[in-house]
């Protein structure tokens, strides 16, 4: 417990879970000037900034630097360059060790109450902690749930062998695995894959359904290629159906595709199959919380069919991001502690996946635009073309930007905005502020942009809703 606290008083909001939307939540009570207490079972930061979003990012970064030196193009070359893993895991332990530090040291200067513990709903007034300081009561005026979700294990024979781990067990291996067999083209699927490769593993990705469905279809087809030309080995409705011990000491994957058997091989096996929002053990139930599927029910405002208890992140079973959950923590205690409501609104909600190439968008797709049947126009314009992406030896890639089309036939607003290619993740932070905006192309295309840079692809892909592109005649 957070010597700050004062367990003689109420708190304003008591917060159970410390991830990206728990966190953030505290900070924002404690700026409005709210007694706040958070309450956290494991490590502060959740499953994004322990065992997803950090650590798997400073895996990206090795794994591109690692790419670049054996890859032979540019004017460095190291003879007998190999991965040293232990020296990566290490690296990688201190990157989440440095911003934990940095998520702890603002409980303390924000004065917030942090408890280690178990927490549980006994009421819309009242939390019980249970932790290593035994159990205690906190009252409080709202409570917000922010506990997240879990890795989901398929429900298949060998799930739980030896080797075979979700994403959370994959980075606690302390060995490369020679060769890794990913279940699952999900997000998670995906960018281990890519890292896993680049860093020299031989990787094979089975995927029952569709790949990566919540990404632009056209790039997510551009982006399987390019895997496919990096080595991994791609096999699309694949249903995998057991997991065994073959003989030869590997893990084997049993799988059907197209009616006929086939089997992948690995060291390792990572179900990337999905999470799934953790609702077990929170008190919902006596406190009469709604859930709506998997997820808890709340309204526009985050609160739940409780009044007083409000509920964000990825428990929700919606956007599983972290900065939608950080946004919707800090929604939530607005609507707690001001007078002013404000409802969430997910209008512009930019998705990246960190890929190699990273691949990402904001707003409607092509096929969400034809479905609504709306007027629109997408223009397209190539990394090829840019001379930032040129320099950095990362070319692949394109920005496509679909825009509403006015009655006199010019673009208007801009509908959504979707890229593959290096730093794509960065570049939908301009997408989103223009489409918030209300922005046009002819906003985006007269707005200066610095030269050379990766941002000019997205002048670009404006330019060429009017007239045309200036470096590249061939967009749409």
């Amino acid at each position: 417990m957070s010597d700050t606290a004062d367990t003689h008083q109420p708190f304003d909001i008591v917060i159970i879970g410390g991830g990206p939307g728990g966190y953030v939540a505290a900070i924002r009570a404690a700026q409005l000037g709210g007694r706040v207490a958070l309450v956290e079972r494991d490590a502060l930061g959740g499953t994004c900034l322990n065992r997803g979003c950090i650590p798997a990012k400073a895996m990206v970064r090795d794994a591109e630097l690692f790419r670049d030196i054996v890859g032979g193009q540019f004017g460095v070359v190291v003879d007998g360059a190999r991965v040293d893993y232990p020296k990566l895991v290490a690296r990688r332990r201190a990157v989440v060790r440095t911003v934990i530090d940095g998520v702890s040291r603002l409980m303390k200067s924000h004065r917030i109450a942090v408890y280690r513990g178990h927490g549980r709903i006994l009421a819309p007034d009242r939390v019980r902690v249970s932790g290593d300081d035994g159990v205690q009561e906190l009252a409080t005026r709202a409570i917000i749930v922010a506990t997240g979700a879990v890795s989901q294990r398929l429900p298949i024979p060998g799930h739980d062998l030896p080797g075979v781990v979700t994403s959370d067990e994959l980075l606690e291996l302390e060995e490369q695995p020679r060769r890794l067999v990913v279940v699952g083209g999900s997000v998670v699927g995906v960018e281990f894959a890519c890292i896993y490769r680049a860093l020299g593993s031989e990787v094979t990705l089975l995927e029952m359904e569709r790949f990566l469905r919540t990404v632009d279809s056209g790039l997510a087809q551009r982006l399987r290629v390019s895997m496919g030309r990096q080595g991994i080995d791609i096999q699309l409705g694949a249903r995998a159906h057991e997991i065994t011990h073959g003989e030869n000491g590997l893990l084997q994957v049993h799988y059907e595709r197209s009616g006929k058997p086939g089997v992948a091989e690995g060291d390792a096996v990572l179900l990337a199959t999905g999470r799934t929002p953790l609702v077990e053990g929170v008190g919902l139930e006596d406190a009469g919380v709604r859930l709506r599927g998997p997820g808890i029910e709340v309204n526009a405002y985050l609160e739940t069919s409780v009044p007083g208890i409000y509920a964000i992140g990825d428990v929700l079973a919606g956007y599983m991001t972290a900065h939608v959950a950080s946004r919707e923590g800090v929604v939530a205690v607005e609507n707690i502690l001001t007078a002013h409501k404000q409802p969430m609104d997910y209008h512009v909600v930019p998705d990246a996946v960190f890929s190699i190439p990273e691949i990402g968008g904001v707003g409607l797709t092509e096929d969400e635009a034809k479905r609504q049947g709306l007027a629109y126009r997408v223009t397209r314009f190539p990394f090829s073309a840019n001379g930032r992406a040129q320099a950095l030896g990362e070319p692949e890639g394109q920005v496509r930007m679909i825009c509403e089309v006015d009655d006199d036939g010019t673009a208007g607003r801009v509908l959504g905005v979707h890229v593959m290619g290096p730093r794509a993740a960065d570049l939908l932070a301009e997408a989103a502020i223009a489409m918030r905006l209300g922005a046009t192309a002819r906003d985006i295309a007269e707005t200066l942009h610095q030269h050379p840079t990766l941002s000019e692809v997205l002048m670009e892909a404006a330019l060429a809703q009017g007239d045309g592109a200036i470096h590249y005649d061939r967009v749409r």
